[in-house]
């Protein structure tokens, strides 16, 4: 028996010889043995390059906030391996996943010796799927990994409503070198008869969502940007207003930044269509829940005081100019230090020429991972774009140099500094801890 979280995780992420097959037929082997989960709770599946966890934040919470038992799976982990898999905002506790693994034994032991063990994402599909099921939740927000039409998570035949937020390039090597070719693989989420949600976008992309959902007799609706305004936007708080296909309203959202307001309507139009299909949700549950939504790692302040120290994972080009936006809008007037480390196989080159120019100094760090780019590399793409760039030799180092440097512009100028720590969210939980144990 496996009683301890510690030696359920070492199993369940010790595991080897995993069997990659491209598509989903051994996945699906693999789920008739755990006795098909994914079939068993309703589905709202959400997929896009970026936004995905924003907007599936907002709408799980809104559910939970109606009084329905909502898991929300989503990727990556930021902080720690358990807080994908969710229910009411609550990650799997230490004995639920150890249950869960020991339930997951039999079918891992079967596929390990028959040389067919699923990947890690899909065995943590596997086992969110399995959860939710077991824990008899009404829903599951469910968040795409990177792609759509065979990523691990569209093996479910219980989805009730799909969502796409922005699609942009990503994962090329894998989706496809154009954004079309991109668009369709995301657009794979699409069940027959099923409606879906998309945010207005790219006209490449609509067309090909247009196209899916023509062929799959699915209904359209998307939230046209045009029809949100906002009212009062901070660090601390945003309150907007949006008019869906039902009425006008006003809401407050606790995360920063404009793409915020824009995830919040999707989710508004989300919820919508889950009313007209006839589940009971107040208005007053989906303001409560746009404004209890949290999200780690997206454009979060860890550090208040002066050097204001910021986290962000953004870690493609879509997500860069989010977050030039954000600092354009938010830190008029800020000195800005970049903490940069990101992954030897995203569009580093386009990140940095998108970023660059806004910070005074910048840090270069190796990310964490296998696939992490070297900082030295990172440091001479940025100089190649007219930008100065120091690689540190750890994290702790760079956060360091960041903080020195900050509060010396600081001294000079009088002017308030934000250190902002951006690229890949694999070293970010590192760099709130380090602060968190500052503090203490």
């Amino acid at each position: 028996m496996i009683r301890k979280e510690s030696e359920a995780e070492r199993f369940f992420y010790g595991l080897k010889n995993h069997f990659l097959d491209m598509g989903l037929e051994n996945l699906k082997g693999f789920m008739k043995m755990l006795g098909n989960p994914q079939d068993k709770v309703k589905v709202i599946h959400v997929a896009g390059t970026n936004g995905k966890g924003s907007v599936s934040s907002f709408i799980a919470t809104i559910l939970t906030e109606a009084g329905f038992k909502t898991g929300r799976y989503h990727s990556p982990a930021v902080f720690e391996k358990r807080e994908i898999i969710a229910i009411d905002g609550k990650s799997i506790s230490e004995e639920e996943f150890a249950v869960q693994v020991e339930l997951m034994k039999p079918a891992i032991e079967a596929a390990n010796q028959e040389e067919r063990l699923p990947t890690i994402f899909e065995l943590e599909t596997a086992l969110a799927y399995q959860y939710f099921a077991y824990s008899q939740c009404d829903f599951a927000v469910i968040e795409c990994g990177m792609g759509g039409l065979t990523d691990a998570t569209n093996l479910t035949n219980a989805t009730i409503l799909s969502v796409l937020t922005s699609v942009s390039m990503d994962h090329t090597a894998w989706l496809g070198n154009t954004l079309e070719e991109i668009a369709r693989c995301k657009a794979g989420i699409i069940k027959r008869n099923i409606p879906v949600v998309v945010i207005e976008q790219d006209s490449q992309v609509m067309q090909v969502v247009s196209q899916v959902a023509e062929k799959q007799g699915s209904h359209v609706i998307t939230v046209k940007k045009d029809n949100i305004k906002i009212l009062e936007s901070t660090l601390k708080k945003q309150r907007f207003v949006y008019r869906s296909t039902f009425d006008l309203q006003e809401y407050e959202i606790q995360m920063p930044g404009r793409v915020q307001t824009e995830n919040g309507a999707e989710a508004v139009e989300a919820v919508c269509e889950l009313i007209r299909q006839g589940y009971v949700i107040e208005e007053s549950a989906v303001k409560q829940g746009l404004l209890k939504s949290v999200l780690q790692g997206r454009f979060q302040v860890i550090q208040n005081k002066n050097p204001m120290i910021i986290i962000d994972g953004a870690h493609n080009p879509g997500a860069a100019f989010r977050l030039r936006e954000n600092i354009t809008l938010l830190l008029k007037g800020y000195h800005i230090i970049f903490i940069m480390g990101i992954f030897a196989d995203k569009d580093y080159e386009k990140v940095v020429e998108i970023t660059c120019d806004l910070a005074d100094n910048i840090y270069t760090i190796k990310a964490e991972g296998k696939r992490a780019l070297d900082a030295k590399i990172l440091a001479e793409c940025i100089r190649r774009h007219g930008k100065d760039a120091c690689p540190a030799e750890s994290i702790s180092c760079a956060l360091e140099l960041a903080v020195s440097r900050a509060q010396e512009l600081t001294a000079k100028t009088q002017r308030k500094s934000a250190v902002i720590c951006f690229g890949s969210f694999s070293f970010l939980k590192y760099i709130k801890n380090i602060v968190e144990d500052r503090r203490k």
